[in-house]
């Protein structure tokens, strides 16, 4: 190592770490202190070789080690602590050492290992000479801080598209990486850890959890400084959390500073160190880049363009340390230095002792919050379903059963895996894997249950918010309780606390009391755990068994948890209250109420968490007051015949599913007109309206008066009922129903006033809105649904229907003059057809805003791919029907329009950056390699079935009934944006009114479909002899084999896999030609007939758009019903290699079979080309009257087409993004020019076209 002219500091300085956390305390209450700006920056300045990286110690290393910066402190250490001076000398307090990469995670890039500890200490070393330097010139103190980057593996995410519940690194590997550098730091005398730029917060939690340990062992408590990075304006980590999520994650490190780095430039990071700082009561830190990255990657921000940028920070009182992150230098940190040196430092606020958890999402229980529901169908020993799926392996409807808890209302969801038939610490540590990449779910709390320790600590090293433990106790004793307890702390989580202890379960009011308080006194002045972090579970037990010594229990319950909470400040109270019902198990309704009464009495007395079944709860109000009373004398123990009245009793209601039916209430006739008006629009009641109409006629001047009174006053309850989520769009639709049926009502009445006064004024509409399915795609129920919502909104809609080509769409947009310009797609085609319609647009000078949609659009291909087409006007992706008014109306506006357009290019030039990055980051095989790592079955031990025939069928007499027992109801709800999964829907909290509304109707109509058959549904059928060669699938004329008949082209997944898994494509499952074994494909076109569409149009001309809706969706669902239905007879009877399956069509929904049926321009296959193929071996359009459109849409619309393959290992997977050396080749071996499939592949494309993709 070369020597230091300047100081000899081999020995280390160890600073008093008491000392430097009261200085650096003191100091930022009195100015806000500078951090340093970026090390990578100035040393890429240097021009710096190979060699100035190996120096001696890495001469002739087995790896390349330029770019390994951290290396410079053993390499070149002069330089680096140079670099550490000017810091100083630009008006830095605090540097942070060349150790960014210094662990062996990372370092294993370079086979670098071995040096980690010498790195993290000689980086202290090298900072810690510049600063005695720089306080040798000017006096004045400067702090070191041992720098701990991210790693470049993830614990809370998968990098395996395949498989979301893998992992590429673990919490233990985390513990002991951060546990050598930690070491390396404070062995050298860093003054403060900084972990920074962190994308996972579980990383960072593991290293806490190390420094902690550490820090113990030693008796030391270094100040630890934690920076996070938000990585797009969704405005969360890279792990998927909010700010304040991320901070309550971290909160048990006690940092002197929270912050972010990295990813934003200053003004984009505003906002969420706006978020910490109302959030945080410690120290706040921000070191944005210079600004976002230019198209090489370089940063432009002049130092006096982001000191102005934070000097906004600085006046707002947000900062108490700042510094510079990526592209800032010298110059920055002194322009950001002098402007800053003008404001006061944020005043750090006192933070309310309340319990605060995090998932995604953080959740902070208030006083707000009477009650926590703590979701409880996810516990296997609570939910025989759920252990069913678990012990099954069936982990995917297992995630449905946590996601319907979430969307029922569960604050929390607890999760408990205790079964004896499995593992229950490496399921509970798969099923935590797998839900954090569920969004939907993961975005509460996670409650980790489990009556073993080991489980318990296993399910806290998978998540990476601040979690409940439930549950420790003192059953074995004070030296166990307190290991549990320390543990439960250093991993970030709350704990449930049950009252038991050594000599048994707490049972009476004095023993829960007393248990409770000896665990808070340990917890709180042994432990050092926040008492709002501790809960405790006095034990809820049965009531009304018929025994006597148990009808106490719930008064004992309720009375222990008013004393405890309070005598014992800031602690909260659960319990699992299904307990209390076990006598009735099987009675719901009586479970339901006596679960209802009790929560209404503890709730009063202190009880504010319980686990419950969020989607059956009673409300206290609405239980039969006999009922109510008799719940309440057994839990209150009011009478000694409490118990044989409440069993009498509960006999009345066994078997009831739910209340009984009500008589129609008819009270709102009575109501004036305006207010009946306004009731049938909100309701959806068409029965009086004509007449109603009529009676407000006769006292307006005018019709017109009539739609602008009335009847638009009830459509915008309507709309602010949809706007604030207590409407659903089925029931705006049925809305729109009623109010098309008044206008039509209208009508006459208006022509006939106008043909007498030729210059009437007529209705004047909120913007004129033009909407069409682009040219090649028949798909038009989304588009429906967003112009039924903008017409309830008074919009005038325009609508060109299906397949409307560019020309049409661009004509009528001039002619009728319209405001904006809507397009629909499902197919991935229609992108391409979409970025054809905007750069027309642009080419014929149009400025009106094009909105985009449909169910393969999304906001990141209109950012990349449509949005730089139209520069004259405004692109914006509108995700579902509800955002469609606010972005209209935002986009009409002489008010908001020019600051919505300002924050959608912003949104979109942010997107198209990130995008950018994260593919070019996405390491991709060259095409040879991919198929070098093929998926390859053993062969030599399989026989492929023979199908009962070769050829074709066709089939046309179906029994509607039987086909609709194969219909998925999840994707029917979904279509109307109903989110969530049928059955449960129908009970959701939210939104099940209204699903089990649209259900009710569904239902009524598709009686009406089976009873007057009103599809006619038609199915072609065909198998052939088939060999694999190479990617490709050659089907031959007969068994023979010598003659071919045509050829299936398929496409392997590029992406680099981890773990040994395979680059998958579809000829892998057949069998190859040079195997010798003689193998078979199938092929297959469902319709539902073209009998809907007549159906739907007539519809429309009643002015019924609910019904029309209604008709196509159901459609829908038979083609994909006969899909299933007719798969199932392939494997059973036509093909036949599975004619012992035994599965109802509500276990089809999952898959479970042997073989797949993947459809050309889906993921296995995105090219829709290939359809042409399948399409004539099946003679599609003579045999069942199905076409393909020129963007190989099929038609009519409800078809479903695909190949069939039988191998029992075949399964269902993404292609992926495609690099140019297997388009190049996929092209050659079609016969196509390498344009054409550029065109088709376009949206899984990983280069631009006409551009050399780079390496």
């Amino acid at each position: 190592m070369s020597p230091s002219p300047d100081q000899n500091t081999d020995t280390p300085i160890i600073p008093d770490w008491h000392e430097v956390r009261a200085a650096l305390a003191r100091a930022m209450e009195e100015r806000i202190l500078i951090l340093d700006g970026a090390m990578g920056t100035m040393i890429q300045r240097l021009g710096l070789t190979e060699e100035n990286f190996q120096g001696e110690r890495f001469k002739d290393w087995s790896h390349p080690l330029k770019g390994n910066n951290d290396l410079l402190v053993l390499t070149e250490p002069k330089m680096i602590e140079d670099i550490h001076l000017e810091y100083y000398l630009a008006g830095a307090d605090i540097v942070e050492t060349n150790t960014f990469s210094a662990t062996s995670v990372a370092q294993a890039d370079y086979a670098c290992e071995e040096a980690v500890y010498d790195i993290n200490y000689h980086g202290v070393l090298c900072a810690r000479r510049a600063a005695l330097r720089a306080e040798a010139q000017d006096g004045r103190r400067r702090f070191v801080a041992g720098a701990l980057g991210p790693t470049n593996k993830t614990s809370s995410m998968s990098t395996d598209v395949n498989s979301p519940g893998h992992r590429a690194i673990s919490f233990d590997e985390l513990v002991e990486a951060y546990g050598e550098a930690i070491r390396g730091l404070v062995d050298a005398g860093a003054d403060l850890l900084l972990f920074e730029t962190i994308t996972d917060t579980l990383n960072t939690k593991a290293g806490i959890f190390a420094a902690q340990r550490l820090f113990e062992e030693r008796g030391i408590d270094v100040p630890i400084m934690i920076s996070g990075t938000i990585t797009d304006l969704s405005g969360r980590t890279l792990s998927g959390q909010t700010p304040t999520a991320f901070w309550y994650s971290i909160r048990h490190a006690n940092p002197i500073t929270i912050g972010l780095n990295c990813a934003l430039g200053a003004d984009l990071m505003r906002d969420h160190i706006s978020e910490l700082s109302s959030v945080a009561d410690t120290f706040i830190c921000a070191y944005p880049n210079a600004g976002l990255p230019n198209e090489m990657g370089a940063y432009d921000e002049t130092p006096e363009q982001m000191a102005g940028q934070l000097e906004t920070f600085a006046s707002e009182g947000l900062l108490n340390i700042v510094g510079g992150c990526c592209g800032s230098t010298p110059d920055h940190i002194r322009a950001i230095a002098e402007t800053t040196a003008r404001y006061a430092p944020r005043k750090v606020p006192n933070a309310e002792r309340l319990l605060r958890l995090s998932g995604l999402e953080p959740f902070t229980l208030t006083k707000d919050i009477p009650f926590v529901n703590i979701g409880e169908r996810t516990n296997v020993t609570g939910s025989a379903r759920f252990r069913k799926l678990i012990t099954a392996g069936d982990y995917t409807a297992a995630l449905d059963v946590a996601r319907d808890q979430v969307a029922n209302g569960a604050q929390v969801i607890d999760i408990n895996m205790d079964e004896g038939l499995i593992d229950s610490q490496q399921v509970m540590i798969e099923f935590l894997n797998l839900l954090a990449a569920e969004p939907d779910i993961a975005k509460v709390p996670l409650m980790i249950d489990s009556s073993k320790w080991e489980v318990i600590e296993a399910g806290l090293k998978c998540v990476q918010g601040k979690a409940l433990v439930n549950s420790i106790s003192l059953k074995e004793g004070e030296e166990a309780f307190i290991h549990h307890a320390r543990l439960v702390k250093a991993y970030g989580a709350a704990v449930v606390v049950m009252a038991f202890d050594e000599t048994g379960q707490a049972d009476t009011k004095a023993r829960k009391v007393e248990i409770c308080a000896r665990a808070y006194k340990i917890l709180t002045e042994v432990v050092g755990l926040p008492p709002e972090d501790i809960i405790f579970d006095p034990n809820v037990f049965a009531v009304a068994t018929g025994i006597e010594e148990h009808n106490n229990y719930g008064v004992d319950f309720i009375e222990a948890t008013r004393e405890i909470t309070d005598t014992l400040p800031h602690v909260h109270i659960s319990g699992g209250i299904s307990n209390l019902s076990f006598s009735f198990r099987g009675n719901e309704p009586v479970r339901e109420a006596m679960h209802a009464v009790f929560l209404y009495y503890a709730i009063q007395n202190g009880m504010d968490m319980g686990i419950v079944n969020a989607g059956q709860l009673a409300v206290y109000e609405t239980i039969d007051k006999e009922l109510r009373d008799a719940c309440e004398d057994v839990i209150l123990n009011r009478r000694p015949d409490s118990t044989d009245r409440l069993l009498d009793l509960a006999e009345r209601y066994k078997g009831q599913g739910g209340g009984a039916g009500k008589a129609k209430d008819m009270s709102w006739r009575e109501l004036p007109v305006g207010e009946r008006i306004t009731h049938a629009l909100v309701n959806g009641v068409t029965e009086f309206i004509e007449a109603d109409t009529e009676e407000a006629r006769q006292t307006f001047a005018r019709p017109l008066h009539v739609i602008e009174g009335p009847l638009m006053a009830g459509m915008n309850v309507v709309g602010d009922l949809f706007g604030s989520g207590k409407m659903f769009l089925p029931q705006v639709v049925k809305s729109a129903r009623v109010m098309k049926q008044a206008v039509a009502y209208l009508m006459p009445f208006m022509e006939a006033e106008k043909d007498a006064n030729g210059d009437a004024a007529g209705r004047k509409s909120a913007g004129k809105v033009l909407m069409a399915t682009v040219k090649g795609d028949v798909h038009d129920i989304g588009k429906n649904i967003v112009g039924v919502v903008l017409s309830c909104n008074n919009y005038e809609i325009i609508d060109l229907g299906v397949m409307v080509p560019t020309q049409k769409i661009l004509e009528t947009a001039r002619s009728e003059n319209v405001d904006i310009i809507g397009l629909s797609g499902l197919i991935t085609p229609s992108l391409d057809e979409m970025v054809h319609v905007a750069s027309e647009m642009e080419r014929e000078g149009f400025d009106i805003p094009l909105l985009i949609g449909g169910a393969t659009t999304s906001r990141v291909h209109t950012a990349v791919k449509i949005h730089p087409r139209y520069a004259r006007g405004q692109v914006v992706h509108v995700n579902d029907a509800s955002r469609a008014v606010g972005v209209v109306s935002n986009l009409l506006s002489d008010e908001t329009k020019v600051t919505f357009i300002e924050q959608v290019r912003a949104e979109y030039a942010k997107a198209a950056t990130a995008h950018e990055r994260a593919e070019s980051e996405k390491r991709r095989l060259p095409l040879e390699t991919a198929r070098s790592n093929a998926f390859k079955p053993d062969w030599s031990g399989y026989t492929p079935p023979a199908p009962n025939f070769l050829g074709t069928r066709s089939f046309t007499d179906f029994d509607l009934s039987e086909l609709a027992r194969y219909i998925d109801w999840t994707p029917f709800f979904q279509t109307w944006e109903l989110k969530g999964r049928y059955p449960a829907i129908l009970d959701d909290e939210k939104q099940g009114e209204a699903a089990r509304a649209l259900w009710a109707d569904a239902q009524k109509m598709l009686k009406q479909i089976i009873d007057e058959k009103w599809f006619a549904p038609k199915a072609v059928l065909g198998f052939w002899p088939a060999n694999a060669v190479g990617d490709d699938v050659r089907l031959f004329t007969d068994e023979d084999r010598q003659s071919e008949l045509a050829t299936f082209f398929t496409l392997r997944q590029q992406l680099s896999k981890r773990d040994g898994k395979p680059n998958m494509a579809l000829s892998d499952f057949v069998a190859p030609a040079d195997s010798g074994k003689p193998d078979y494909i199938g092929g297959f076109v469902v319709t539902a007939g073209i009998e809907e569409v007549a159906i739907a149009e007539r519809f429309e001309r009643a002015n019924d758009d609910y019904s029309s809706i209604l008709v196509k969706a159901l459609a829908d669902r038979f083609a994909e019903a006969m899909a299933e239905y007719m798969h199932e007879r392939v494997r059973k009877e036509y093909w036949g290699y599975a004619p012992d399956e035994a599965l109802s069509p509500d276990d089809l929904v999952g898959e479970p079979y042997q073989g797949i049926r993947p459809a050309p321009g889906y993921p296995a296959q995105p090219d829709h080309t290939e359809k042409t193929t399948l399409f004539r071996l099946l003679d599609a359009e003579n045999s069942v009257g199905v076409s393909l459109t020129e963007s190989y849409a099929m038609w009519p619309g409800s078809s479903v087409s695909g190949i069939y393959l039988s191998h029992p290992d075949s399964y269902y997977f993404g292609v992926a993004k495609v690099e140019r050396d297997q388009v190049l080749d996929y092209a050659l071996r079609k016969g196509m020019d390498v344009e054409e499939v550029e065109r088709w592949l376009a949206p899984i494309l990983n280069y631009v076209p006409g551009r050399v993709a780079a390496e």
